[in-house]
């Protein structure tokens, strides 16, 4: 179990420091992570109905952007703190930065531990971003061993401004990878790349158009296409070609594929072309 986020905010009170608060910030976007994570693998187990057809694991992406713009909205409050106090800086109490901050190694260096031999990628972004908070504490540890031989109460703003700094860059570009996937962009450019030779590699496809390719939840793809046939295809062919089709992108692990035949001469019926 992890050190509640209370603690740590009440830490960064006592102590004056706002190197603590700013951790306790990330610290609790990570628990915020955790809670979404759980309650959506529960949701993800639903399967699909006439609501949600594909399925609930979109509903991850949805936990990803709003654990994100929680986690972003806090490093500002925590900026907006910080930064007044590069001018008039405080001298935080480094004994208690480094009692707390020895207890945040701890604490947080035990359950990295524990999820190191994580295999799915829940456990793996989880792993990372308890690694980040040790490493956050860690650098709360050296300032505080800092100012108490050295009076520099500057120090204590200058950590928390730039491990802020550093999980608003990170939370940033998370939250743009979510917001795209949400948006239904291609989730892996070269993937679809492969996808399309691989298709017409196949003998009896002539041209791959209307080609489609969207994530449910940054993990599991799902793609559509309309394959024209050459002139010498026979309908009852389509088996066979189904499965040679399906060998050529076996090893993509899609979610969800969908594939419509056409003939030479046949319009398509999409509205919106690509």
């Amino acid at each position: 179990m992890r050190r509640s986020q209370l603690s740590d905010f009440f830490g960064g009170y006592w102590t004056d420091s706002t190197a603590i608060m700013a951790d306790a910030v990330h610290d609790l976007g990570d628990s915020f992570v955790i809670g979404f994570a759980w309650l959506l693998s529960y949701l993800a187990q639903k399967n699909a109905d006439s609501a949600y057809t594909y399925g609930y694991r979109r509903f991850s992406l949805l936990g990803a952007v709003v654990s994100g713009l929680v986690l972003s909205v806090g490093s500002m409050l925590i900026m907006a703190e910080a930064v007044p106090r590069l001018l008039d800086p405080v001298m935080p109490q480094a004994a208690g930065m480094l009692g707390l901050a020895i207890a945040g190694i701890v604490v947080n260096g035990i359950a990295a531990m524990t999820l190191r031999q994580g295999k799915t990628m829940n456990e793996q972004m989880l792993n990372w971003h308890l690694l980040e908070d040790v490493l956050g504490w860690v650098a709360v540890f050296v300032v505080a061993v800092t100012l108490l031989f050295v009076e520099l109460p500057i120090l204590d703003p200058l950590l928390s401004i730039a491990f802020t700094a550093f999980i608003l860059v990170n939370v940033a570009r998370n939250l743009w990878r979510a917001l795209r996937l949400f948006l239904q962009a291609n989730p892996d450019k070269a993937m679809l790349s492969a996808i399309t030779e691989r298709l017409l590699a196949v003998p009896s496809v002539d041209k791959v158009h209307h080609l489609h390719f969207w994530s449910l939840d940054g993990e599991l793809h799902v793609l559509s296409a309309h394959l024209r046939m050459r002139p010498d295809y026979d309908p009852r062919q389509q088996m066979l070609i189904k499965r040679e089709i399906a060998n050529q992108i076996a090893d993509f692990k899609l979610a969800h594929t969908t594939f419509e035949f056409e003939l030479a001469d046949e319009p398509a019926r999409d509205l919106i072309e690509p």
